[in-house]
C-alpha cells in the first residue's frame, strides 16, 4: 500500500542516515585518531617545553615574523620531562584565584601556564580532579600563553624572553578586581611592566608598558601567542572541530585540525578585527586583540626534538619608543570552558551577552562548533536553556522542547495524520481494486489515484511525521554533543550524564553480572550497551508501528516488525538525552495520531494489532 510504502521509505532513510553517519564518519575518524595517537606514543619522547623555533630573521627594514618563543635558542638536547607539580614548583609564581579558575603565573617568562577549571571535573563524580587546561614547560603536556615584544631586524636590544625572571610589584594573588604588576629592567635603559587582570569568568587582560631612558630610540613589535606541545587526544568526530581556530576579519572562520596544520606547517594571515586560538570539544584558549589592531596572524606546526608543537600567534604594528618615551600594548586571553552565555551565543532570543557582545568581537560565538546547520542548533540550544532555567533539569527541558516542537509542527502533522486516516478508510476500496484488476497493475494505479483525488488524500503524507523529526533529531544530537552545558547534566535515576549513552545494559542484567560489553571492542561493544532508555525507545517505536494495520505484503510486514529492534540497537550508543527525546516523541506521536484517527472516524487498531501479535505467536507455539 502506498501509505505504508512511504512510511517504510522514510524510516529506512532515517536509518540509513544514522548508520552512514556512524560508520562512514564517526568510526573512521575515531580509528584515524587512535592510529595517530599510537604513532605519537611510539615516537621518542622529548622535552615538551622546547621552543617551536627562533624568530625568523627578516630582511633589513622588514618586520620580524610572528614569534615562536621569542629570544630562545633551540636546545641541543631535550631535558627530562617531569611531573606537572614538579614543573610548577620549578619557578616562583603568582597565584590565580577566581570563582571559576585556579592556577598561577610563572615569574620566569611571565607566562600564564598553570590553569585549572574548578567548576568542571574529569567525571560525573564531584570529587574527581578539576579539568586542567594550561600546564608549564617541562611537564608532560605543556600548554600556555605568552605575551611580549620582539625587536626590529638587526637590533641587539635585550628583551624579556622565556628565561627572564620578572619581579612582582607589591604582593598578593591575581583575582577579580585585584590585578598584579610584573616588572623587568634590561639594564640598558628599558623597563618593562606587565599588568595582568582577570574577570570572574575566563578573560585575562594583559597590558604591556615599556619606558626608554636609554641613549637611543627603540623599535618594538607587540606579540601574543598560545603554544601547545604534543598532539592532543581528540574525539575524532566529523561533526566536531578540534584544533586551531580563528575568525580572521574578512577571511572569516578558519579551522585547522591538527593533522591539517601538520601538512601545511604554517598558515599566515594579515587581518584586522580577528581572534585566534586552540579549541577542544569543551575547552578553549583564544587571543582576543583589539578589534581595530592590524595583525600578522599565524597558525603553525613544528616538530622539535621529536615532539609536535602547535601555535597560534599574532604580531602587531611596530612602535618606536623615543628616548624618554613610553610604549604600550593591550592584549586579551580567553582560557576556559566554552559556555554559551560566557562566550556569547549571539542569538537574539538568548538574552545572553557574553564576550562576543561585551567586547565587540567578530563572531566569537563560533568558538562553539554549532555546525553548518547552526540555524537549527542555536535555536534548539536556546530553547533547552530557557526551559532548563525554569525547571532546573536538562532532561525535563528536552521533554518540554519536544512538546514545543510538536506544537510548532502540529498543523502539518495534523494534515499528515488526517490524510493517513483517510487512507485507512479507503483500504477496502483499494483491496477491491486488486480483485477487480488482479493482473493489470497500471489499471490498479490509475483507479487508486482516482480514489485519492476524489477523497482528497495525499499519498505521500505518511512519511511527513518521520521526515519532520529528522532535522530536530540532528539539531538535538549536535547540541548534546558540543555544548558544555549538556556535559555531565543529569536526568533522574541512573542517567547522570545526558550527553553520554545510557550506562546500563540488558546483556549484564543491568549491572547484576560482572561483564562489560565494551570489552568486545569499540566497533561492537557500543551496540551491546543496550540500556533501559533505548529499550523504552524501541517499545514506543513498536507501538507506533502497530498503530497502523498490518501490511498485507510479507516484505513490508517484516520491515515493520524488525525496524524497532534495529533502531533500538542502533541508538543504544547515542547520548541518553537523544534517546529520551526519541522515546518521548514516539509516545506523543502515538497519542496525536490516535486522536486524529478518532476525529476522522477511523478505528484505532493499536490494541487489536498488539493482540494479533500475541495470538499469532501463541498459535505458532501450539502448532
Amino acid at each position: 500500500m502506498t501509505d505504508n510504502r512511504n512510511t517504510i521509505l522514510a524510516v529506512i532513510l532515517s536509518g540509513l542516515v544514522l548508520i552512514g553517519w556512524q560508520y562512514f564518519y564517526n568510526m573512521p575518524q575515531m580509528e584515524k585518531q587512535r592510529a595517530q595517537q599510537a604513532q605519537l606514543e611510539q615516537s621518542k619522547p622529548a622535552q615538551p617545553g622546547s621552543p617551536v623555533g627562533a624568530p625568523a630573521t627578516p630582511q633589513a627594514g622588514a618586520p620580524p615574523a610572528a614569534p615562536s618563543t621569542p629570544g630562545a635558542a633551540q636546545p641541543a638536547a631535550a631535558p627530562t620531562v617531569v611531573n606537572r607539580d614538579v614543573a610548577i614548583k620549578a619557578a616562583p609564581r603568582v597565584r590565580i584565584e577566581t570563582p571559576r579558575v585556579t592556577g598561577s603565573i610563572s615569574l620566569k617568562g611571565a607566562r600564564i601556564d598553570d590553569l585549572a577549571l574548578t567548576r568542571f571535573r574529569d567525571t560525573v563524580d564531584p570529587k574527581s580532579p578539576a579539568i586542567v587546561l594550561f600546564s608549564p614547560s617541562g611537564s608532560p603536556t605543556p600548554y600556555y600563553a605568552e605575551f611580549g615584544w620582539v625587536a626590529a631586524a638587526g637590533s641587539t636590544v635585550r628583551l624579556p624572553d622565556r628565561d627572564t625572571l620578572w619581579q612582582q610589584e607589591g604582593s598578593g594573588s591575581l583575582a577579580p578586581n585585584s590585578p598584579i604588576t610584573l616588572k623587568y629592567d634590561n639594564g640598558d635603559g628599558l623597563t618593562f611592566r606587565r599588568t595582568i587582570s582577570i574577570d570572574e569568568h575566563y578573560l585575562f587582560t594583559v597590558k604591556d608598558d615599556v619606558s626608554n631612558i636609554g641613549n637611543a630610540p627603540v623599535t618594538l613589535y607587540p606579540f601574543a601567542l598560545i603554544s601547545r606541545h604534543g598532539t592532543p587526544k581528540v574525539e575524532g568526530f566529523y561533526i566536531l572541530h578540534e584544533g586551531l581556530i580563528g575568525y580572521l576579519g574578512d577571511q572569516g572562520l578558519q579551522e585547522y585540525s591538527y593533522s591539517k596544520i601538520d601538512e601545511d606547517k604554517v598558515k599566515s594571515f594579515k587581518v584586522t578585527n580577528g581572534w585566534l586560538g586552540i579549541t577542544d570539544k569543551y575547552w578553549a584558549s583564544a587571543l582576543l586583540p583589539d578589534t581595530t589592531a592590524q595583525l600578522q596572524a599565524r597558525f603553525s606546526s613544528n616538530l622539535v626534538a621529536g615532539t609536535r608543537t602547535y601555535q597560534t600567534d599574532y604580531l602587531q604594528d611596530a612602535q618606536t619608543i623615543a628616548i624618554g618615551g613610553t610604549g604600550s600594548s593591550n592584549a586579551r586571553l580567553f582560557a576556559g570552558a566554552k559556555e554559551a552565555g560566557v562566550v556569547g551565543i549571539n542569538f537574539p532570543l538568548a538574552g545572553l551577552d557574553g564576550y562576543n557582545k561585551q567586547l565587540g568581537l567578530n563572531h566569537f560565538d563560533l568558538l562553539i562548533d554549532w555546525g553548518w546547520f547552526h540555524f537549527l542548533t542555536k535555536p534548539m540550544f536556546v530553547a533547552l536553556d530557557f526551559f532548563f532555567r525554569m525547571v532546573g533539569n536538562f532532561g525535563v527541558a528536552i521533554l518540554l522542547v519536544t512538546v514545543l516542537v510538536k506544537l510548532i509542527f502540529f498543523p502539518l502533522a495534523n494534515k499528515s495524520y488526517a490524510s493517513m486516516a483517510k487512507m485507512k478508510s479507503v483500504q477496502p476500496q483499494l483491496a477491491a481494486l486488486k480483485e477487480r484488476f488482479p493482473d493489470d497493475k497500471v489499471k490498479q494505479q490509475q483507479e487508486m489515484m482516482a480514489i485519492y483525488k476524489k477523497e482528497k488524500i495525499n499519498p505521500v503524507a505518511g512519511c511527513l511525521p518521520v521526515l519532520l523529526q529528522i532535522p530536530v533529531f540532528f539539531a538535538l544530537y549536535k547540541v548534546l554533543f558540543v555544548t558544555i552545558e549538556m556535559r555531565h547534566a543529569p536526568f533522574y535515576g541512573w542517567i547522570k550524564d545526558l550527553s553520554a549513552p545510557d550506562p546500563t545494559t540488558i546483556f549484564n542484567l543491568f549491572g547484576l553480572l560482572p561483564w562489560d560489553p565494551m570489552s568486545l571492542g569499540p566497533n561492537i561493544g557500543p551496540y551491546f550497551m543496550l540500556g533501559v532508555w533505548p529499550i523504552i525507545m524501541g517499545i514506543t517505536m513498536w507501538f507506533q508501528m502497530k498503530l497502523n494495520p498490518t501490511p498485507p505484503d510479507p516484505t513490508q510486514k517484516m520491515i515493520f516488525d524488525w525496524m524497532p529492534l534495529i533502531f533500538t540497537f542502533m541508538l543504544a550508543s547515542f547520548p541518553a538525552g537523544l534517546v529520551i527525546y526519541w522515546a518521548w516523541n514516539n509516545l506523543l506521536s502515538v497519542l496525536q495520531q490516535s486522536y486524529i484517527m478518532r476525529k476522522n472516524g477511523v478505528k484505532v487498531e493499536l490494541m487489536d494489532n498488539l493482540k494479533a501479535v500475541f495470538v499469532s505467536k501463541k498459535a505458532e507455539t501450539k502448532t
